[in-house]
């Protein structure tokens, strides 16, 4: 029987995977609860900078929140089906970069002819999506058909893609739409929202519902839960794990247009450590670094509270450098909080 940490409901596996034992009543109310500290500190740290920092809740201060966000969230989306599995993808900030870099020169060059505005934005979307994809595909092919360790294999993507961005373009393209200019700077809801930050939260929305509602995101947790019961059970894990990968690629695609729509060009430095900002938001968000937890909901608040200490201690006058510090921080409590939910879930 697999549970769903999402809904805490439960689905039967087939019977060749053996019976197993039922959770005891502590271990499902962690699943099901768990991660909602994180909700709470975010509440908490928002209360605090808001109460130094009133400018925190203005317009202003939630567009500089939200901006701060949309670059992140499609990369963190991605990394939680990876790190719900067990794995992990330290690529996702590099192939961000390729693929906004890659985009970008194509619809640098189809500028040159005839088509319109509209057009070449949406291949500018397709392109990076699709190259992001395939960088992902390559990253799940090499864990799964090679047996390399997800660190090792996503790790020398990382630099090869960094070598690749320079080899397509050293300097940023700014020869990009308009129409996609306008999409990624347009003020949405009153000026609360940028048309980027809405696309990130929709992403949210639609991934958490498939993680939690389909049987794609029941094999997700049950792969990272027990790989060995998993496979008895009759998935295929490799496949799976290769289009966990192909996902995690493509939403880092995504990012990458997103990104060049918003600051109107498309930079080979785009993406620098990106990947380490998108896992420590999995990370403080309740998801195990040992698979088989985590959830979107989670996500979204481990990356909103890391862009609320950015944005905060700049409002309170603070050094970035306490960002990283802060963000370091809730790394440990992160963990130090899953290794005390994982001993009492064992209990």
């Amino acid at each position: 029987m697999v549970t769903d940490p999402i809904t805490a409901t439960t689905a039967t596996v087939p019977a060749r995977a053996g019976s197993m034992a039922p959770a005891a009543p502590q271990s499902r109310f962690l699943e099901k609860y768990g991660s909602l500290w994180t909700v709470a500190v975010l509440a908490l740290v928002v209360a605090t900078f808001g109460i130094l920092s009133p400018t925190l809740f203005s317009q202003a201060g939630w567009g500089a929140v939200s901006k701060a966000t949309y670059e992140y969230l499609p990369l963190a989306i991605g990394e939680t089906f990876v790190i719900i599995t067990g794995g992990i993808d330290l690529s996702v900030g590099a192939t961000l970069g390729f693929s906004c870099v890659v985009s970008g020169t194509v619809m640098e060059k189809m500028l040159g002819t005839a088509t319109g505005s509209l057009p070449i934005t949406l291949v500018g979307f397709a392109v990076s999506i699709a190259v992001g994809a395939a960088c992902g595909l390559v990253n799940g092919l090499a864990i799964t058909k090679l047996r390399l360790p997800p660190f090792i294999v996503t790790l020398a993507t990382l630099y090869a893609l960094g070598g690749a961005t320079y080899l397509v373009s050293e300097e940023p393209i700014y020869q990009i739409p308009q129409q996609l200019v306008t999409f990624g700077q347009q003020n949405l809801l009153g000026g609360w929202f940028i048309a980027p930050v809405l696309v990130a939260l929709a992403c949210v929305v639609v991934f958490g519902v498939y993680l939690s509602r389909s049987q794609f995101g029941l094999r997700t947790y049950a792969i990272g839960s027990n790989r060995a019961a998993a496979e008895r059970a009759g998935i295929n894990v490799g496949r799976h794990l290769i289009k966990i990968y192909v996902l995690s690629g493509a939403l880092a695609g995504l990012a990458g247009i997103l990104v060049a729509s918003n600051f109107a060009q498309a930079s080979p430095l785009f993406g620098n450590n990106d990947e380490l900002a998108a896992i420590a938001a999995v990370v403080i968000g309740g998801a195990s670094l040992f698979g088989g937890r985590g959830n979107l909901l989670g996500t979204l608040c481990g990356t909103f509270l890391i862009a609320v200490l950015t944005v905060g201690l700049v409002l309170v006058q603070l050094t970035s450098f306490w960002q990283e510090v802060a963000v370091g921080a809730a790394i440990v409590l992160a963990v130090s909080v899953d290794q005390g939910l994982r001993k009492l879930s064992q209990r």
